[in-house]
Protein backbone atom coordinates (compact mmCIF):
# COMPACT_ATOMS: atom_id res chain seq x y z
CA UNK A 1 0.00 0.00 0.00
CA UNK A 2 1.37 3.15 -1.00
CA UNK A 3 1.82 5.93 1.53
CA UNK A 4 1.11 10.07 0.12
CA UNK A 5 4.88 10.66 2.84
CA UNK A 6 6.79 8.41 1.06
CA UNK A 7 7.73 9.63 -2.47
CA UNK A 8 9.73 6.79 -3.98
CA UNK A 9 6.32 4.21 -3.38
CA UNK A 10 5.55 2.73 -6.88
CA UNK A 11 2.85 4.31 -8.38
CA UNK A 12 0.02 3.01 -10.31
CA UNK A 13 -2.42 3.70 -13.11
CA UNK A 14 -3.06 7.07 -12.36
CA UNK A 15 -1.71 8.57 -9.30
CA UNK A 16 -0.91 12.24 -9.71
CA UNK A 17 1.95 14.65 -8.57
CA UNK A 18 0.46 16.57 -5.30
CA UNK A 19 -0.22 19.32 -6.88
CA UNK A 20 -3.06 20.99 -5.92
CA UNK A 21 -4.72 24.59 -6.72
CA UNK A 22 -5.63 25.31 -3.26
CA UNK A 23 -6.96 28.67 -3.46
CA UNK A 24 -7.29 30.93 -6.57
CA UNK A 25 -5.21 34.58 -6.47
CA UNK A 26 -7.66 36.21 -8.22
CA UNK A 27 -11.34 37.31 -7.45
CA UNK A 28 -14.06 35.39 -9.78
CA UNK A 29 -15.68 39.10 -11.11
CA UNK A 30 -15.18 39.11 -14.74
CA UNK A 31 -15.09 42.02 -16.56
CA UNK A 32 -17.42 41.83 -20.34
CA UNK A 33 -17.79 44.27 -22.60
CA UNK A 34 -19.98 44.89 -25.69
CA UNK A 35 -17.72 43.12 -28.08
CA UNK A 36 -18.91 39.96 -30.22
CA UNK A 37 -16.63 38.14 -28.49
CA UNK A 38 -15.42 38.70 -24.98
CA UNK A 39 -12.58 40.43 -23.83
CA UNK A 40 -9.65 38.87 -22.15
CA UNK A 41 -8.71 35.40 -21.59
CA UNK A 42 -11.30 32.68 -21.89
CA UNK A 43 -13.95 31.45 -24.66
CA UNK A 44 -17.75 30.95 -25.56
CA UNK A 45 -18.74 27.74 -23.96
CA UNK A 46 -18.30 24.72 -25.70
CA UNK A 47 -21.61 23.51 -24.82
CA UNK A 48 -23.13 23.35 -28.23
CA UNK A 49 -20.13 22.28 -29.74
CA UNK A 50 -19.87 19.69 -32.72
CA UNK A 51 -19.87 16.45 -31.51
CA UNK A 52 -20.29 17.26 -27.93
CA UNK A 53 -21.51 14.41 -25.22
CA UNK A 54 -23.62 16.04 -22.29
CA UNK A 55 -24.23 14.48 -18.87
CA UNK A 56 -27.23 12.02 -17.77
CA UNK A 57 -30.72 13.96 -17.15
CA UNK A 58 -32.32 15.50 -15.01
CA UNK A 59 -29.18 17.67 -14.78
CA UNK A 60 -28.49 19.62 -11.51
CA UNK A 61 -29.54 22.72 -11.64
CA UNK A 62 -26.21 24.60 -11.20
CA UNK A 63 -25.16 22.89 -14.64
CA UNK A 64 -25.18 26.45 -16.75
CA UNK A 65 -26.05 25.64 -20.69
CA UNK A 66 -26.87 28.98 -22.12
CA UNK A 67 -24.96 29.59 -24.95
CA UNK A 68 -23.80 33.18 -24.11
CA UNK A 69 -22.23 31.56 -21.14
CA UNK A 70 -17.84 32.03 -21.59
CA UNK A 71 -15.05 29.42 -20.23
CA UNK A 72 -11.62 30.59 -18.27
CA UNK A 73 -9.66 28.46 -17.48
CA UNK A 74 -8.54 29.65 -13.95
CA UNK A 75 -5.62 26.97 -13.33
CA UNK A 76 -4.39 23.45 -13.07
CA UNK A 77 -6.04 21.56 -10.12
CA UNK A 78 -3.73 18.73 -10.48
CA UNK A 79 -1.30 16.58 -12.85
CA UNK A 80 -0.90 13.02 -13.99
CA UNK A 81 0.62 11.29 -16.34
CA UNK A 82 -2.31 11.06 -18.53
CA UNK A 83 -4.55 13.50 -17.80
CA UNK A 84 -3.77 17.30 -16.52
CA UNK A 85 -7.28 18.70 -14.60
CA UNK A 86 -7.71 22.60 -14.75
CA UNK A 87 -10.68 24.86 -12.93
CA UNK A 88 -12.70 25.99 -15.00
CA UNK A 89 -15.34 28.56 -14.41
CA UNK A 90 -18.72 28.59 -16.96
CA UNK A 91 -20.48 31.67 -16.38
CA UNK A 92 -23.10 34.09 -18.16
CA UNK A 93 -22.48 38.08 -18.10
CA UNK A 94 -23.95 38.91 -14.97
CA UNK A 95 -25.87 36.01 -14.55
CA UNK A 96 -25.23 31.96 -13.22
CA UNK A 97 -21.54 30.66 -12.94
CA UNK A 98 -20.50 27.46 -11.99
CA UNK A 99 -16.92 25.92 -10.96
CA UNK A 100 -15.95 22.94 -13.47
CA UNK A 101 -12.93 20.24 -13.22
CA UNK A 102 -11.63 20.11 -16.70
CA UNK A 103 -9.73 16.53 -17.18
CA UNK A 104 -7.73 16.67 -20.08
CA UNK A 105 -6.25 13.28 -21.19
CA UNK A 106 -2.71 14.45 -23.19
CA UNK A 107 -1.49 14.39 -26.53
CA UNK A 108 -0.21 11.11 -28.41
CA UNK A 109 3.41 12.62 -27.57
CA UNK A 110 3.09 13.21 -23.78
CA UNK A 111 0.58 10.20 -22.70
CA UNK A 112 2.32 7.85 -20.82
CA UNK A 113 -0.42 4.81 -21.00
CA UNK A 114 1.95 2.12 -20.10
CA UNK A 115 0.52 -0.22 -17.63
CA UNK A 116 -3.27 -0.03 -19.41
CA UNK A 117 -3.53 -3.77 -21.03
CA UNK A 118 -5.16 -5.70 -17.91
CA UNK A 119 -7.78 -2.71 -18.02
CA UNK A 120 -8.74 -3.13 -21.47
CA UNK A 121 -9.51 -6.63 -21.53
CA UNK A 122 -12.43 -7.52 -22.51
CA UNK A 123 -13.15 -3.24 -24.04
CA UNK A 124 -13.83 -3.67 -28.26
CA UNK A 125 -14.23 -0.77 -30.43
CA UNK A 126 -16.68 -1.56 -33.15
CA UNK A 127 -13.72 -1.06 -36.02
CA UNK A 128 -11.08 -3.73 -35.95
CA UNK A 129 -8.93 -1.45 -37.64
CA UNK A 130 -9.13 0.81 -34.45
CA UNK A 131 -8.55 -2.42 -32.30
CA UNK A 132 -5.44 -3.44 -34.23
CA UNK A 133 -4.19 0.52 -34.12
CA UNK A 134 -4.67 0.57 -29.83
CA UNK A 135 -3.07 -2.75 -29.34
CA UNK A 136 0.13 -1.72 -31.20
CA UNK A 137 -0.10 1.46 -29.95
CA UNK A 138 0.66 3.64 -33.62
CA UNK A 139 0.52 7.09 -33.66
CA UNK A 140 -3.73 6.78 -34.74
CA UNK A 141 -3.84 4.17 -32.13
CA UNK A 142 -2.70 6.24 -28.87
CA UNK A 143 -5.16 8.81 -30.07
CA UNK A 144 -7.61 6.46 -30.02
CA UNK A 145 -6.89 5.30 -26.95
CA UNK A 146 -7.05 8.49 -25.43
CA UNK A 147 -10.71 9.32 -26.75
CA UNK A 148 -11.57 5.65 -25.50
CA UNK A 149 -10.24 6.17 -21.78
CA UNK A 150 -12.22 9.72 -21.79
CA UNK A 151 -15.09 8.09 -23.59
CA UNK A 152 -15.13 5.25 -21.06
CA UNK A 153 -14.56 7.69 -17.53
CA UNK A 154 -17.51 9.90 -19.22
CA UNK A 155 -20.17 6.56 -19.09
CA UNK A 156 -18.67 5.30 -15.96
CA UNK A 157 -19.07 8.78 -14.34
CA UNK A 158 -23.01 8.90 -15.96
CA UNK A 159 -24.20 5.23 -15.39
CA UNK A 160 -22.60 5.57 -11.19
CA UNK A 161 -24.89 8.77 -11.06
CA UNK A 162 -28.06 8.10 -11.95
CA UNK A 163 -27.24 4.69 -9.89
CA UNK A 164 -26.59 7.15 -7.02
CA UNK A 165 -23.15 7.26 -6.52
CA UNK A 166 -20.98 9.90 -5.00
CA UNK A 167 -19.42 10.80 -8.16
CA UNK A 168 -18.89 14.11 -9.79
CA UNK A 169 -21.47 14.70 -11.98
CA UNK A 170 -20.24 14.26 -15.67
CA UNK A 171 -20.83 18.00 -17.69
CA UNK A 172 -20.05 17.20 -21.13
CA UNK A 173 -17.30 15.23 -23.21
CA UNK A 174 -15.42 16.84 -26.09
CA UNK A 175 -12.65 15.09 -27.85
CA UNK A 176 -10.70 14.27 -25.15
CA UNK A 177 -11.43 16.97 -22.35
CA UNK A 178 -13.42 15.85 -20.11
CA UNK A 179 -16.04 18.62 -18.16
CA UNK A 180 -16.96 17.84 -14.54
CA UNK A 181 -18.66 19.13 -11.61
CA UNK A 182 -15.68 20.62 -9.32
CA UNK A 183 -16.04 19.23 -5.91
CA UNK A 184 -14.20 21.52 -3.48
CA UNK A 185 -15.44 25.05 -2.13
CA UNK A 186 -17.03 28.07 -3.91
CA UNK A 187 -13.63 30.27 -3.62
CA UNK A 188 -12.28 27.01 -5.70
CA UNK A 189 -10.52 25.07 -3.11
CA UNK A 190 -10.30 21.53 -3.84
CA UNK A 191 -11.89 18.82 -2.04
CA UNK A 192 -8.91 16.77 -0.05
CA UNK A 193 -7.82 13.22 -0.84
CA UNK A 194 -8.81 10.71 1.65
CA UNK A 195 -5.05 9.87 1.84
CA UNK A 196 -4.52 13.85 2.80
CA UNK A 197 -7.35 13.49 5.82
CA UNK A 198 -6.94 12.59 9.50
CA UNK A 199 -9.96 12.08 10.63
CA UNK A 200 -11.18 10.88 14.28
CA UNK A 201 -13.10 7.74 14.68
CA UNK A 202 -16.62 8.69 14.24
CA UNK A 203 -16.05 10.12 10.47
CA UNK A 204 -13.69 7.27 9.86
CA UNK A 205 -16.54 4.96 10.59
CA UNK A 206 -18.71 7.09 8.30
CA UNK A 207 -15.94 7.15 5.69
CA UNK A 208 -15.61 3.36 5.46
CA UNK A 209 -19.18 2.51 5.13
CA UNK A 210 -20.35 5.13 2.65
CA UNK A 211 -17.57 3.78 0.51
CA UNK A 212 -18.97 0.10 1.16
CA UNK A 213 -22.45 0.93 -0.25
CA UNK A 214 -20.38 2.73 -3.13
CA UNK A 215 -18.53 -0.62 -3.89
CA UNK A 216 -21.50 -2.38 -3.16
CA UNK A 217 -23.92 -0.73 -6.39
CA UNK A 218 -21.17 -0.76 -8.38
CA UNK A 219 -20.77 -4.93 -7.74
CA UNK A 220 -24.39 -4.67 -8.19
CA UNK A 221 -23.59 -3.03 -12.24
CA UNK A 222 -20.88 -5.37 -12.73
CA UNK A 223 -18.06 -2.95 -12.02
CA UNK A 224 -14.99 -2.49 -10.47
CA UNK A 225 -13.28 0.93 -9.74
CA UNK A 226 -10.05 -0.95 -10.96
CA UNK A 227 -7.57 1.44 -9.52
CA UNK A 228 -9.23 2.38 -6.29
CA UNK A 229 -7.13 3.99 -3.65
CA UNK A 230 -6.84 6.45 -0.76
CA UNK A 231 -6.03 8.74 -3.83
CA UNK A 232 -8.37 8.36 -5.98
CA UNK A 233 -11.47 8.97 -3.33
CA UNK A 234 -12.44 12.88 -2.30
CA UNK A 235 -13.83 14.21 0.60
CA UNK A 236 -15.92 17.63 0.55
CA UNK A 237 -17.37 18.03 4.18
CA UNK A 238 -18.17 14.41 5.02
CA UNK A 239 -19.18 13.02 1.75
CA UNK A 240 -16.84 10.29 0.26
CA UNK A 241 -16.38 11.03 -3.49
CA UNK A 242 -15.18 8.40 -5.53
CA UNK A 243 -13.04 10.39 -8.77
CA UNK A 244 -10.67 8.52 -11.57
CA UNK A 245 -12.75 6.37 -13.27
CA UNK A 246 -11.26 5.58 -16.81
CA UNK A 247 -9.74 2.30 -15.65
CA UNK A 248 -13.58 0.99 -14.95
CA UNK A 249 -13.33 -2.69 -14.90
CA UNK A 250 -16.30 -5.15 -16.02
CA UNK A 251 -16.09 -7.80 -13.24
CA UNK A 252 -17.37 -10.29 -15.43
CA UNK A 253 -16.30 -10.02 -18.93
CA UNK A 254 -12.69 -8.86 -18.04
CA UNK A 255 -10.98 -12.00 -17.27
CA UNK A 256 -8.77 -10.14 -14.40
CA UNK A 257 -12.01 -9.10 -13.12
CA UNK A 258 -12.05 -10.45 -9.89
CA UNK A 259 -8.51 -9.79 -9.34
CA UNK A 260 -8.78 -5.92 -9.82
CA UNK A 261 -12.25 -6.06 -7.19
CA UNK A 262 -10.10 -7.52 -4.58
CA UNK A 263 -7.45 -4.88 -4.70
CA UNK A 264 -9.42 -2.39 -4.54
CA UNK A 265 -11.03 -3.54 -1.13
CA UNK A 266 -7.49 -4.57 -0.10
CA UNK A 267 -5.92 -1.32 -0.91
CA UNK A 268 -8.40 0.86 0.89
CA UNK A 269 -9.16 -1.59 4.11
CA UNK A 270 -5.22 -1.16 4.60
CA UNK A 271 -5.73 2.37 4.28
CA UNK A 272 -8.43 2.84 7.57
CA UNK A 273 -6.79 0.21 9.22
CA UNK A 274 -3.78 1.98 9.33
CA UNK A 275 -5.69 5.11 10.72
CA UNK A 276 -6.99 2.97 13.83
CA UNK A 277 -10.64 1.37 12.54
CA UNK A 278 -9.39 -1.82 11.39
CA UNK A 279 -11.38 -4.25 8.71
CA UNK A 280 -11.11 -7.55 7.46
CA UNK A 281 -11.51 -7.09 3.66
CA UNK A 282 -12.46 -10.86 2.94
CA UNK A 283 -15.86 -10.66 3.79
CA UNK A 284 -16.54 -8.06 1.53
CA UNK A 285 -14.81 -9.22 -0.82
CA UNK A 286 -16.86 -12.29 -0.99
CA UNK A 287 -20.12 -10.38 -1.07
CA UNK A 288 -18.95 -7.83 -3.67
CA UNK A 289 -18.12 -10.49 -6.20
CA UNK A 290 -21.22 -12.21 -5.13
CA UNK A 291 -23.14 -9.50 -6.08
CA UNK A 292 -21.28 -8.99 -9.02
CA UNK A 293 -22.27 -12.63 -10.47
CA UNK A 294 -18.96 -13.63 -10.22
CA UNK A 295 -18.75 -17.11 -8.53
Amino acid sequence: MRDHNHASSRRRFDDDDPAFLKRLSHDFDIAWDSAEEPAGDGHYTSWDAPGVLHGPEPRPGWVVTELAARDVDLGVLKTGKEADVHLVERAIPDGRRSLLAAKRYRDADHRMFHRDSGYLEGRRVRESRVTRAMQSRTSFGREALAGQWAAAEFSALARLWELGVAVPYPVQLLGTELMLEFVGDDDGTAAPRLAQTRPARPELESLWWQLVDALRVLARAGLAHGDLSPYNLLVHGERLVLIDLPQVVDVVINPNGSQFLARDVNNVARWFAGKGFAVDPEPLIVELLHDAGVR
